[in-house]
């Protein structure tokens, strides 16, 4: 085991400020019993260009800051730790050859922290360092290297040197599906790899899911699809970086969940009109932002993603403000029936994925029944107008399209009570 893992009891929290390409160091996060709490430098906070980390949870002020209710560590901190996918290869990386049969909650927090990857989500980075920024990234990798890594890794098998700096780069990023990170010039993607688990073409779902998303109007990240190893590689566009002056400036990011204030264990008390009434408050240009957010939801049922957790939707934070990320993980899921409902709950305490649920709730997103109504006609319409021309550019198979369409997308229980004008 490394020895950040044997000896450290804290990180320090480094930021990158708006318009900045080096990171500042914010504060401390320290172990408190069972805890991890957070507490600002005092250099930082004297810095007349200094931003909260997420305000409504660590606003800029002196002292060890408390936990909100029911929570182990600040939620804004943890937006910025691996998921499932990335615990994974660290305990392959940590583990070798018995990762496959480590429980990833082995390890603690800090130590996903500061194992994994600097290029992580969002502006956050974490250290043992309050003085020295060292970054843990490696030199770009090709995709045959990656996904020859990410299948290894699924296996259980340990990592060559040269794997395992390939895939540590991508430790951070969230999901429990295999993926890395990869630069291109002056872009930077999320490379989503086949599983060898998978029994249809998960990448391609999501191709067309975000292709056809894209379709009708909403707001997402731009995607590829490529090959490799003779496997389908979704390439998803990053937006929280910008390449300027040389190097990159990082966006500050947090999920809904921490918006909700919830943790994991809590998530399933999270629910889209909640979300809504966020927005209405705290969010820049708060109407588009509510009709978009009833159009992803309207959009995940006509598709099939009821993978639209709370860490599934993001927004942008600046220090002052909020504002909704572009969609992303918009993937259609499996389905061996017709039944199926929502991560988050949609009407009350209605989760099922059906468009009469979204109509009952449109006051929340302050629409009217005729505008509610209105997107959702023209979305089937776009869907079922530029199906054919989507799957052609997946160069998607006779049997998977027939596999999809009336399955995942526009699936005949999703518009059950609907009546199309």
């Amino acid at each position: 085991m490394t020895s950040s893992r044997k000896k450290s009891r804290e990180a320090f929290v480094w930021i990158w400020l708006p318009a900045s390409i080096e990171p500042v160091v914010a504060g401390r996060l320290a172990v408190e019993g069972k805890a991890l709490v957070f507490n600002y430098g005092r250099s930082y906070l004297d810095r007349a260009d200094a931003i909260s980390i997420y305000e409504a949870e660590l606003p800029l002020q002196a002292g060890v800051l408390p936990l909100l209710p029911g929570l182990s560590m600040p939620n804004c901190i943890r937006d910025a730790a691996p998921d499932a996918w990335g615990r994974r290869v660290l305990i392959n990386r940590l583990s070798g050859a018995h990762g496959r049969e480590v429980d990833t909650a082995n390890l603690d927090e800090l130590t996903y922290l500061l194992e994994s990857g600097s290029d992580r989500i969002g502006a956050l980075d974490f250290q043992l360092s309050a003085t020295e920024y060292v970054p843990r990234a490696t030199e770009n990798a090709t995709l045959d290297e990656l996904l020859e890594s990410a299948e290894r890794v699924e296996k259980g098998v340990p990592l060559s040197t040269e794997l395992d700096q390939a895939l540590h780069h991508g430790t951070a990023i969230g999901g429990a599906r295999p993926k890395a990170l990869i630069q291109d010039g002056r872009r930077k993607y999320v490379a989503k790899f086949s599983s060898s688990a998978d029994v249809y073409s998960i990448v391609k779902a999501e191709f067309l899911a975000m292709c056809l998303a894209r379709e009708v109007g909403l707001n997402v990240a731009a995607v590829q699809l490529r090959r490799a190893m003779n496997k389908d590689v979704l390439l998803v566009e990053r937006f929280d970086r910008t390449a300027i002056r040389g190097g990159w400036e990082r966006r500050c990011m947090v999920s809904a969940l921490t918006l909700f204030a919830l943790d994991e264990m809590m998530a399933r008390y999270a629910s889209y009109p909640d979300l809504a009434e966020i927005i209405r408050h705290r969010f820049t240009d708060a109407p588009r932002a509510l009709r978009e957010l009833f159009a992803r939801l309207v959009f995940n049922i006509l598709c099939g993603n009821t993978d639209d957790h709370a860490r599934n939707h993001a927004a942008f934070w600046d220090g002052r403000a909020l504002t909704l990320t572009p969609a992303y993980d918009i993937c259609p899921q499996a389905r061996s029936g017709n039944e199926a409902s929502q991560a988050m709950m949609i009407d009350g305490e209605d989760r099922m994925s059906r468009i009469v649920s979204c109509l009952r709730s449109a006051e929340h997103y302050l629409l009217s029944q005729q505008d509610a109504r209105d997107i959702v006609e023209r979305q089937i319409a776009v869907i079922t107008d530029h199906w054919n021309s989507v799957c052609d550019e997946a160069q998607l198979t006779q049997t998977d399209r027939q596999l999809f369409w009336r399955r995942q997308f526009l699936n005949p229980y999703s518009l059950d009570g609907f009546a199309s004008h």
